[in-house]
């Protein structure tokens, strides 16, 4: 597992795809963050980075699957896929690994945001007027919500030989999962918008980031990680 997760790190940063793929997320969020007036925090004028937290899971949607499309996509086209289950590692071990490495991926585009917060703390007025725990609350829930969408792009990619079509697929699926239920949920149409708001991965997102880690917005998050992981290895096994 060890070598497949080495292999999968170096198989995106040994392109330059993958530095520009992660250089656009990073230019994408500044932009938002200090540069728009509508969402810019100097205009803002509050030691806040509401706006990071806001718009980030816009640009997971399609950022996660993007890194995610050729994880087994990519395998299965150029017929190496074979080779790899020829290799000493279950089909489960075989996916973790591969979930891991764009696991990793995640935390390598996110970890140049606490930039933000260091600059955050320097700006307030008095120095470190911030309210760190809302901020590390809604950094954890943008890891959740990272991992749930490589998750899911992993899944996607585990349908089709074909990268374009995992990433509309995981894009899509990304899309219902975090807008497309608390869409449904403020229809108003009682017991359905009830479910549907408990299923919205932006309900459980909102929960953690008022700086609150309640286990069970965690337990239903690593339910959803584990219920597209399960059924990429459903999907393989039966292919």
């Amino acid at each position: 597992m060890k070598s497949l997760f080495l292999k999968e790190i170096n198989a995106f940063f040994g392109s330059l795809l993958g530095y520009l793929v992660i250089a656009l997320f990073l230019v994408a969020i500044g932009l938002i963050v200090w540069v728009f007036p509508e969402s810019s925090v100097l205009e803002y004028g509050f030691a806040d980075l509401e706006a990071l937290f806001t718009y980030t899971p816009y640009i997971f949607t399609f950022l996660v699957p993007a890194l995610s499309m050729r994880a087994i996509a990519d395998e299965r086209k150029t017929g190496t896929w074979e080779l790899l289950r020829t290799s000493p590692l279950s089909l489960v071990q075989i996916i973790l690994a591969k979930y891991f490495a764009l696991l990793c991926l995640v935390l390598v585009a996110l970890l140049p945001t606490l930039l933000y917060f260091y600059s955050i703390i320097q700006l307030g007025d008095p120095v470190g007027n911030l309210d760190q725990a809302g901020f590390f609350g809604s950094w954890i829930g943008l890891i959740m919500i990272g991992a749930v969408f490589a998750a899911v792009g992993l899944f996607a990619s585990s349908l089709t030989s074909q990268q374009v079509v995992a990433f509309v697929l995981g894009v899509f699926l990304c899309f219902v999962l975090y807008f497309g239920f608390s869409a449904l949920a403020d229809m108003q149409l009682g017991t359905i918008s009830y479910w549907a708001a408990d299923l919205s991965l932006s309900f459980h997102y909102i929960n953690l980031s008022r700086g609150v880690i309640d286990s069970a917005d965690l337990f239903f998050l690593f339910g959803m990680i584990w219920l597209f992981l399960g059924g990429a290895v459903i999907v393989l096994r039966n292919k």
